[in-house]
C-alpha cells in the first residue's frame, strides 16, 4: 500500500485559516469543517478518500490489516457529515544507529479532499494528531512522503535516501573474486510467509531505520498478489537473505522487479544477486537499493547498475529531541550546544550535547549555542544518511566555526547505511 498523500498543493501560509474550538471539535472556515477523532464509522469514508488521493483501490483483506494496526488513532476533517481530510498513525518501532530498538508512531494515509484544499486542514489535523503523540512519551514521529515540500514544515526531514536501479541483465558478469555462495532456494508465496519474517527481524535489527514489521502486513501484502488477475510474486530464499520479485513483458522484454531485498550478509547478498541476475527470459532486473549498496562494484561493468532515480523514503521527526539523541551511538566524542528550532510545536530548545565513546549525553542548556539548525534539519542527520557539512554547505545548518562542524559531521556518522524497512 502507498504510504502518504496529500491531494493539494502546498500550503501558502497567507491562505491558511487558523482554526478555533467549539464545543468538542475544532472547527475551520466558514463552511465549519471539524476536526475530530475517528471512529471505525469513520473508516468506509476514509478508505474511499485515500484511494481516491492515490488512484488505486486496495484489496478487503490489506485493508482489514490496516484498520487492525491503526486502532483508534484516526483523526479526520468533516464537513456537514462527510469526511474531507484525515490522517492517522500506528505503532513503530526503529532500529536507530548503534542497535538500540526505539519507540515511535508511522504517520500514514493522510489525505485532503481537492474540494478543501488550502483551508489549513492538514495543519489543523497534524497539530491535533501530534499533540497526542507528544503527550504519549514517544521520540520519534516517522512517515514516507508523496511530496517532499509537505511536511518539512512540521518538523519532517529526509532520513534514508534509495536508488532505483535497471540492470541489462544478459551483460552482467560478476568479478571473479566474488564468492558463489550458493544456498538459494526457489519457494512458493506460502513459504515465503513462513520463512520471510524472521530473516526480516534478522536485518531490521541491524539496520538504522529499518521498522519492526507486523507479520499481518505481509501476510495480507502477498495474499493479494498472489490473486487472480494479479502479477503474481515469486521468491528466492537464502537462510540469511531473500528477494521478493515480479515479472512482466514490455515490448517484448522481460523484466523482473524486485519489490524486496533484504540480506544479513554479504554471502547472502552475492548468492541471490547471483540467481537475480541468471533468470531466463529476463532482459532487466529492477530494483530499489541503498545509495552504499554494493552490487555495482560485484559487477565487471559497474555502469550496468543504472540508476533511474534517487529519492527519499523515510521521514523522521523526533518528538523527544533529548530521549532520541541519547537512543543512538555516535563515530567521534563531541561536546556541543546545540540550538534546535520547531516551528510547529515549539518542541526545540537549546541542548548541550555530550558524546564519550559513542554514547551520548543530552539535557537543557541556557548556554550559548555553538551549532543551530532545524528539528528537520536534525531529523534527516539522525539515521546517518546525511552529511552535517553538506547541509551546512546548503544553509541548513550553521556552526560557530569550521572545527565545530568538522567534528559535528564526524559524530553523526555510521558504520551502515539507513534504510526504511517497509512502505506505510
Amino acid at each position: 500500500m502507498a504510504a502518504v498523500s496529500e491531494l493539494r498543493p502546498r500550503h501558502r501560509d497567507a491562505e491558511i485559516r487558523w482554526p478555533r474550538r467549539q464545543g468538542d471539535g475544532i472547527h475551520i472556515g466558514v463552511n465549519a469543517v471539524t476536526i475530530r477523532p475517528g471512529t471505525l464509522d469513520d473508516w468506509p469514508a476514509a478508505t474511499r478518500l485515500f484511494e481516491f488521493a492515490f488512484g488505486h483501490r486496495s484489496s478487503d483483506e490489506v485493508l482489514a490489516a490496516w484498520s487492525g494496526e491503526i486502532g483508534d488513532s484516526m483523526v479526520v476533517a468533516t464537513d456537514t457529515g462527510s469526511v474531507v481530510g484525515q490522517t492517522m498513525d500506528l505503532p513503530m518501532t526503529t532500529t536507530v544507529p548503534g542497535g538500540a530498538q526505539l519507540t515511535g508512531r508511522g504517520i500514514s494515509l493522510v489525505a485532503v479532499a481537492p474540494t478543501h484544499r488550502r483551508r489549513g486542514l492538514l495543519r489543523a489535523m497534524f497539530t491535533e494528531q501530534h499533540k497526542r503523540i507528544a503527550a504519549s512519551g514517544v521520540p520519534l514521529a516517522l512517515l514516507t512522503a508523496s511530496e517532499a515540500s509537505i511536511y518539512g514544515r512540521f518538523g519532517y526531514g529526509a532520513a534514508t535516501i534509495e536508488s532505483r536501479v535497471r540492470i541489462d541483465r544478459r551483460l552482467a558478469k560478476m568479478h571473479a573474486g566474488v564468492p558463489d555462495p550458493g544456498g538459494v532456494r526457489v519457494v512458493s508465496v506460502a513459504e515465503a510467509t513462513e520463512l520471510v519474517p524472521a530473516i526480516y527481524e534478522r536485518w531490521q535489527a541491524l539496520t538504522p531505520g529499518a521498522q519492526v514489521r507486523p507479520k499481518a502486513m505481509l501476510d495480507r501484502y502477498l495474499a493479494n498478489a498472489d490473486k487472480p488477475g494479479s502479477t503474481p510474486p515469486y521468491a528466492i530464499v537464502h537462510r540469511d537473505g531473500y528477494a521478493l520479485f515480479a515479472r512482466r513483458t514490455k515490448d517484448n522484454e522481460g523484466i523482473a522487479r524486485v519489490f524486496e531485498f533484504r540480506a544479513v550478509t554479504a554471502d547472502a547478498h552475492a548468492a541471490l544477486w547471483r540467481i537475480l541476475l541468471s533468470l531466463d527470459l529476463v532482459t532487466y532486473v529492477e530494483a530499489v537499493q541503498s545509495p552504499e549498496d554494493p552490487l555495482q562494484y560485484m559487477l565487471t561493468d559497474s555502469r550496468l547498475v543504472e540508476v533511474d532515480e534517487r529519492e527519499d523514503a523515510l521521514w523522521v521527526r523526533i518528538m523527544d529531541v533529548p530521549a532520541a539523541l541519547e537512543a543512538r551511538t555516535y563515530s567521534a566524542d563531541l561536546d556541543v550546544v546545540v540550538e534546535v528550532r520547531d516551528g510547529f510545536l515549539d518542541a526545540g530548545g537549546t541542548f548541550a550535547l555530550t558524546v564519550a565513546d559513542g554514547k551520548a549525553r543530552c539535557v537543557r542548556t541556557e548556554a550559548p549555542a555553538q551549532v543551530s539548525l532545524d528539528l528537520a534539519v536534525l531529523g534527516s542527520l539522525y539515521l546517518g544518511a546525511h552529511r552535517a557539512r553538506v547541509l551546512a554547505a546548503a544553509h541548513r545548518l550553521w556552526a560557530k566555526d569550521s572545527e565545530t562542524l568538522r567534528v559535528f559531521d564526524l559524530a553523526f556518522q555510521t558504520d551502515r547505511a539507513a534504510e526504511m524497512g517497509w512502505g506505510f
